[in-house]
C-alpha cells in the first residue's frame, strides 16, 4: 500500500531532477521523425552517429539497464511511452482502421535481396491505394517497408536507382547503411500525404531505426510495441522470412485472431513458399490448425509475388471480423 511517509522531499526533488536529466523528454507529445532522431548525423563524420538522439538515448538505456532500472527511471520511461503511445493512436485516429497494413520480418534481410525489392513494390502500391504500412521500423524487411512507402507516386526506374544507391551498404552493420538512407530521401522526395508508421524500440540497441518511416513511435518497452504492431493492423499482416522474432509474432497474432482479443481479426498472408512450408512449417502447421477446429477466425495465404499479396488482403479485409459475427 502506498505510503506517503516513505517519501521526504529529498527524494521527490532527485526524482524530480531525473526527469530533467534524462536524454529524452517524458512529456513529448508527438511522433518522431528520422530527422530528429539522427539530429546530429553527418555522413562525412564518422563519429557524429554516436552525438545523434537515438544512439544518446540507447546508451542511457544501457547504463541504466534496459531491463530493471531504478524506480525513478522507470517512472521516466513510463511517462515517455505513455506519451508516444498516445501519439500514435492520435496519427491513426486519421485512418479507416481496416486501411492499416502491417508487415513483419527479419531484419538481417539485405537491401540486394529479391525480397527486399519485392517488399518495396508492395508497400508503393498499398500506399498508392490509400493504405497506411506499419512495420517494427528496424532495417531488412520493414526498412523495405517504408522505402516503399517514401517512393509511392514514382516509377519503377527510379525506385531501382534508389535501391542501387542503397546497394553499396547492403546491411544494418554496414558503415554507409545510414547515409545512403539519407542519400535516397534527398535524391528522391517523398509525395506529400504519403505517410508510414514505425514502431521501434530501444530495448534492442543495435537496431537502427529507418529514416524513411515519416512517423516514429519509438518505446523503451518492447511489450507495448509488439502489442501495437499486431493489434493496430486491422488491415492485414504480411510475414516475409524471418527468426525467432517474426516466429513469435506470427503465433502471437494467431492467438489474437482466434480469441478476437481486439474484438477483430485480421488476415495473414505469409511471403514465401520455400521458408514458410519447407524450412519452418509454419503454414501447413496454421492450416492444420484451422481444419481441426483449434484456431477459429483466421483467414491465411500463402503467396509469393506483390499481386498475389494485394489480392489476398483486399479479398480478406474488405470487413473486419468482429466478435460474435
Amino acid at each position: 500500500m502506498y505510503n506517503p511517509e516513505q517519501f521526504d522531499e529529498r527524494q521527490v526533488a532527485e526524482a524530480l531532477k531525473h526527469l530533467a536529466d534524462v536524454p529524452y523528454d517524458v512529456s513529448r507529445n508527438r511522433l518522431y521523425t528520422g530527422e530528429e532522431l539522427f539530429d546530429a548525423f553527418d555522413p562525412n563524420d564518422p563519429g557524429s552517429l554516436a552525438k545523434c538522439l537515438d544512439s544518446r538515448v540507447a546508451q542511457h538505456v544501457a547504463e541504466t539497464g534496459p531491463l530493471y532500472p531504478e524506480p525513478v527511471e522507470m517512472w521516466a520511461r513510463t511517462l515517455h511511452d505513455h506519451r508516444i503511445r498516445k501519439a500514435m493512436y492520435e496519427f491513426l485516429g486519421w485512418f479507416e482502421q481496416n486501411r492499416v497494413v502491417g508487415v513483419m520480418g527479419g531484419h538481417a534481410l539485405s537491401r540486394t535481396d529479391p525480397s527486399y525489392r519485392r517488399v518495396v513494390e508492395l508497400a508503393m502500391r498499398l500506399t498508392e491505394k490509400g493504405y497506411v504500412m506499419l512495420s517494427g521500423g528496424g532495417p531488412g524487411a520493414m526498412e523495405a517497408t517504408h522505402l516503399g512507402v517514401w517512393l509511392s507516386g514514382r516509377s519503377v526506374a527510379e525506385m531501382d536507382e534508389a535501391l542501387a544507391i542503397l546497394a553499396r551498404a547492403p546491411l544494418a552493420g554496414d558503415s554507409g547503411w545510414l547515409a545512403t538512407a539519407f542519400e535516397v530521401m534527398a535524391r528522391f522526395p517523398r509525395t506529400e500525404g504519403h505517410v508510414s508508421l514505425a514502431v521501434p524500440t530501444w530495448f534492442f540497441s543495435e537496431e537502427p531505426p529507418t529514416p524513411f518511416a515519416t512517423h516514429i513511435a519509438k518505446f523503451f518497452d518492447n511489450g507495448i510495441r509488439e502489442n501495437v504492431l499486431l493489434s493496430e493492423a486491422y488491415g492485414g499482416i504480411v510475414f516475409m522470412p524471418g527468426g525467432a522474432g517474426t516466429l513469435q509474432e506470427v503465433f502471437q497474432e494467431a492467438v489474437q485472431n482466434h480469441y478476437l482479443t481486439q474484438g477483430f481479426a485480421s488476415p495473414m498472408v505469409f511471403v514465401g513458399k520455400d521458408f514458410w512450408e519447407d524450412e519452418v512449417g509454419v503454414f501447413p502447421l496454421l492450416k492444420n490448425m484451422i481444419e481441426n477446429g483449434h484456431y477459429r477466425h483466421m483467414s491465411i495465404a500463402l503467396v509469393e509475388e506483390p499481386d498475389e499479396i494485394i489480392t489476398a488482403l483486399v479479398g480478406c479485409a474488405c470487413e473486419l471480423r468482429r466478435a460474435g459475427g
